[in-house]
């Protein structure tokens, strides 16, 4: 059966930690914030910017907006390249694709930096959508609202939806809108994280991700 698959982009289809850390590593000093560790640094994967910002930084709402811009100072200019592909990641979009599968990117970075990303490492060819947020959003936007941009443009059946992702955020975005859940476990998220939010199937590596997607 020819299905909609929805791929997150960080964790999932590229290892962008490094980037992402050192972005975050320029913030905490440019703010004066303490160092945090690599295993800490880890937590910012993944989540939109502001409630990580708050959750992992004990930043107010308003503090966290104002750190946003910093981060990206560092990111928009050296963070977003520290980033590398997940072996094995071309071949199977081009598998899926030969198979019929429609893709997308639905990531909760902002779409200039995602359509960069997927341009430069020549990734963008295999999908047929990028739905991420604008570059000036100033709240989180919940996977779930990004999943059904994606339906509701598309007019697609979440029967037929597949969402893969690396952390609960995916999951739980999925779920909500009745898309079958996969979570990957080369990425940032753990197995307990992903079982949690609902992942009706689990990868723990590309191979593995293939063969759930083409017998899904």
């Amino acid at each position: 059966m020819t299905r909609d698959i929805c791929f997150d982009l960080d964790g999932t289809l590229t290892d962008s930690g490094p980037g992402i850390k050192n972005s975050v590593r320029y913030m905490l000093a440019r703010c004066g914030l303490p160092p945090q560790t690599d295993a800490e640094l880890d937590r910012f994967v993944g989540p939109p910017l502001m409630m990580s910002f708050q959750a992992f930084c004990g930043m107010t709402e308003a503090q966290a907006k104002q750190a946003i811009p910093v981060y990206r100072a560092y990111f928009k200019q050296t963070g977003i390249w520290e980033n590398t592909v997940y072996p094995g990641i071309p071949g199977l979009l081009a598998a899926l694709r030969a198979a019929g599968h429609r893709l997308y990117v639905v990531t909760g970075k902002p779409e200039i930096f995602a359509r960069q990303i997927l341009e430069r490492f020549d990734l963008w060819q295999y999908f047929s959508h990028l739905q991420g947020i604008d570059l000036n959003e100033d709240v989180p936007t919940a996977k779930a609202d990004l999943l059904g941009a994606v339906i509701n443009r598309f007019g697609l059946d979440p029967a037929r939806m597949v969402m893969v992702g690396d952390r609960r955020y995916d999951m739980e975005g999925a779920v909500a809108v009745g898309a079958t859940p996969v979570g990957v476990l080369y990425g940032y998220g753990t197995r307990q994280e992903l079982t949690a939010a609902g992942a009706a199937y689990l990868a723990p590596s590309v191979p593995a991700l293939q063969g759930i997607l083409l017998k899904e």
